[in-house]
């Protein structure tokens, strides 16, 4: 059988140790290999020139009488400068026998990843040899050939670098894009035609390796007929070329082919994946090896790489390929790509301790997104997790602001099933996500015993696209924890979101752990670093959203922001808090955190719920504060009283036009209209506003102030009442617009007046000529030194009301300021 003879000289240092192949090692029919000369340094001495031949022979190496077997010549004359370049000296040479296998089907043997070098004769090769001993370059003494044992240890170089990000490769990328399209289109599907085309340009070798990688991953779709035994698999290098499918072989086939035309050593790599097909916990320890991936051997180091991955994926449900380069499997760090990919021959692994495949199987399945967001795994370590009381958790922490989410389902055995995205329209109730400033913490609480699949997604912060699959664990669950529904939380994780800071919260009283409500009452207070509005949202799976608005009461002030809470029933709730810039009304409201509360104690009843129509600020604020009102004398937004009564006081250093308005449950019935149970004072730029409410509850006191002149009052803020005296309060008289800034009513406060009874009256009213109170008679009243009106005067028998009136100026006329009623005689039948 004749054979072409390939020839390959070497130097390398004096103090070495060559190992060449055993006679018996056959890699391929017809082919016995010599092992290449894995050498250490043990010092700098002279280097010596081997020569090296493949010759065809089953069982033993032919002899000649001028040259033994893999005679291996030393040369103490040869120079440094004799020894070869990297490239040189890691070109595999082999003779193909006329019956070998296809190169698709080839098999990586134990020794395919060492260096190899051809036998013959030594008078056949000692003229060739120094005819190409002037073309080698020059390399420092001392150096030697690396192997994948060499890549494992001592300090090996990251992807990164090689080069900081994949825009390095713009201008290489586009080029092989364009290049591929009109290959394509001219049906060319000769390798050597296509590397040439794409590697124009190329500058050095790891620009021609992308353009290779590219190429593969732009014009070469996986397979899946053939995958599933739909359609024959392709497997010779134009055929898959031509047809632009292949299955993993293709791939690290056509990968191998490439980088020989551009003189880059490359292997393929066989071994497990966890890729489609794949079964988490499944044992692998007597299962064939079901994926090729390829390494190159780039500057002295050897690099790992998987086209076939780096194409896209495939979506089994549809029996479909989804078409989505991935530049993460572009020499990928050996340490990421091990959770993924585990090679038949350890060396492959590429790690400074490598891992045995039990401890692969174990290892939670990361998907691309997940190393390419900087995340990292806290807990737990392994995939599979067995609950503890009902509950397992786990961790994740991320480098970068990224916002998170996560599925539970019922346990499937194909890990690849499913969506990789995930849309944000549903949320489980059946675990706690919360989200702190560099990690991730899910509390998985299953409903039911039995196993299910939990799928971890997440996104940077400031992205708006979907959510996209990064992890994955298998959650078995015993005994579930008796539990409560947990509302549906449609913003992701609880407490602070990511966003929070930017969008302006500073701190929170509140940690996204869950907050036990005690007397059905929560207050939540959220630091701000700058003004903002809020709104807040409260939801309970059983109760209505009417009822949940009057469970709300929110203060905005300039460097807090407070959210009072009412309760009144039992269970979880989510307490969501929605912010914009106070000055910026044209923004929208942005969700900034998710609080759940758990109230298991005493609730608050109907009665107790705060009034309906509250705004959205309550108590004195930011508005308040702009509108020129300072110096209140309640400063929080709920108001408690046991006498029934109060008094609120402030300052109008503006002099606005101000409005009262009180309300309650509109189902609420009293003797008088609530207008009559509100009293305000003006004196110079003090503002008192009496109240005396009729009867228990919960009651609404609306400000208004009218900021232009002649336009509509704005509200300024509401306080909420809250009336634990079961006594009704009397009201206050009718007071009319004469009654003015200035105007003081010291005596009587009442507007219900005993019969037949004397009573003193006592009123400041500035400008008055006049003053007196009309019943069923006229009674004047008389100014005093403190320019009081005072006089006593009789009630009558309560057939009319008593008016208090008054003159200003030079007008004779008397304008009633207010009126009060007499309660009726009690007459017998």
């Amino acid at each position: 059988m004749s054979a072409e003879v390939a020839i390959q000289k070497f130097s390398f240092p004096f103090a070495c140790s060559a190992r060449l192949a055993q006679q018996g090692e056959v890699t391929q029919k017809g082919c016995v290999q010599a092992k290449a000369l894995e050498t250490q340094i043990l010092g700098e001495s002279k280097p010596v020139g081997v020569i090296g031949a493949l010759v065809h022979n089953d069982k033993k190496v032919q002899e000649s009488p001028e040259a033994p077997a893999a005679q291996v010549l030393v040369s103490a004359e040869a120079s440094q400068s004799a020894v070869v370049s990297r490239r040189t000296v890691f070109e595999k040479l082999t003779v193909e026998s006329e019956d070998q296998r296809p190169a698709a089907k080839r098999q990586l043997s134990s020794e395919s990843a060492a260096r190899t070098i051809t036998v013959v004769k030594k008078s056949a090769v000692r003229k060739e040899a120094d005819e190409q001993r002037h073309l080698q370059p020059k390399v420092q003494p001392g150096r030697r050939l690396v192997t994948p044992c060499d890549a494992a240890s001592g300090k090996r170089k990251r992807r990164k670098d090689l080069f900081t990000s994949s825009e390095v490769f713009h201008r290489v990328d586009s080029h092989v894009i364009r290049a591929g399209a009109e290959l394509k289109e001219k049906r060319v599907y000769d390798v050597k035609a296509i590397v040439q085309s794409i590697t124009q340009g190329a500058r050095n070798e790891l620009e021609k390796l992308r353009a290779i990688w590219v190429w593969l991953c732009n014009n070469i779709e996986y397979d899946v007929s053939g995958y599933l035994g739909h359609s024959e698999k392709l497997t010779a290098p134009e055929d898959v070329i031509a047809a632009g499918r292949g299955v993993c072989c293709s791939y690290s086939n056509l990968c191998t082919e490439m980088c020989r035309e551009v003189g880059i050593e490359c292997q393929e790599v066989p071994g497990h994946s966890k890729g489609i097909g794949y079964r988490q916990g499944q044992s692998l320890k007597h299962v064939k090896s079901d994926h090729l991936w390829n390494a190159v051997l780039l500057g002295g180091q050897w690099f790992l790489l998987d086209a076939c991955w780096g194409a896209g994926r495939v979506d089994m449900e549809r029996e479909s390929f989804v078409k989505r380069f991935d530049d993460f499997y572009f020499l990928t760090d050996p340490e990421e790509l091990i959770d993924s990919h585990f090679p038949d021959e350890e060396k492959w692994q590429l790690l400074d301790v490598p891992i045995t495949l039990e401890e692969f199987e174990r290892r939670v399945f990361k998907t691309s997104a997940f190393f390419t967001m900087g995340l990292r795994l806290i807990q737990p370590h392994h995939f599979h997790i067995v609950t503890v009381d009902g509950e397992a958790n786990v961790s994740l922490g991320f480098s970068r602001p990224s916002t998170f989410t996560y599925e539970i389902t019922q346990h499937q055995d194909l890990l690849h099933c499913g969506a990789s995205e995930h849309k944000e329209s549903s949320s489980s109730s059946f675990g706690l996500l919360t989200v702190s400033h560099r990690s991730m913490k899910l509390q998985l609480l299953p409903p039911a015993s039995g196993t299910y699949d939990v799928k971890v997604f997440a996104r940077p912060e400031a992205a708006t696209t979907s959510l996209i699959w990064v992890c994955s664990f298998t959650v078995e669950c015993p005994t579930p924890r008796a539990m409560e529904v947990i509302p549906e939380n449609p913003f992701l994780s609880w407490g602070l979101q990511p966003v929070a800071g930017s969008l302006g919260i500073a701190g929170s009283c509140q940690g996204s752990e869950v907050a036990e409500v005690e007397e059905g009452v929560f207050d939540l207070v959220l630091k701000t670093s700058r003004p903002l509005m809020m709104l807040c949202e409260l939801v309970h799976p059983e109760m209505e959203a009417a009822v949940a608005k009057r469970c709300l009461a929110t203060q905005i002030q300039p460097d807090t922001l407070t959210c009072h809470v009412l309760c009144p029933m039992h269970g979880f709730y989510r307490l969501s808090v929605f912010v914009r810039d106070y000055e910026k009304a044209e923004l929208k409201f942005q969700n900034a955190a998710n609080f759940l509360l758990h109230c298991k104690g005493k609730v608050v009843g109907p009665d107790q719920l705060f009034p309906p129509n509250l705004g959205s600020a309550c108590g004195p604020g930011t508005r308040t504060s702009e509108a020129g009102l300072s110096k209140f004398s309640h400063t929080a937004a709920v108001v408690s009283t046991q006498q029934g009564k109060c008094n609120i006081t402030f300052y109008n250093q503006r002099d606005l036009e101000l409005h009262s308005v009180l309300s309650r449950e509109e189902n609420k019935t009293a003797a008088f209209p609530l207008s009559r149970h509100l009293f305000c004072t003006y004196t110079d730029s003090k503002v008192t506003v009496s109240v005396s409410l009729p009867d228990a509850g919960a009651y609404r006191l609306g400000l208004y102030a009218r900021i232009a002149p002649a336009g509509d009052f704005n509200p300024m803020c509401d306080f909420v009442l809250r009336n634990s005296c079961d006594q009704p309060g009397p009201p206050f008289p009718c007071v009319y617009s004469a009654w003015r800034k200035g105007c003081v009513l010291f005596e009587p406060r009442v507007g219900l007046l005993e019969p037949l009874s004397w009573v003193r009256f006592r009123v400041r009213v500035p400008g008055a000529q006049r003053v007196c109170v009309v019943g069923e008679a006229r009674t004047d009243l008389k100014m005093n030194k403190s320019r009081v009106w005072e006089a006593e005067v009789f009630s009558g028998n309560g057939l009319q009301q008593l008016k208090l009136a008054a003159s200003f100026g030079e007008s004779s006329d008397m304008d009633v300021l207010m009126t009060f009623d007499i309660k009726q005689l009690d007459r017998e039948v």
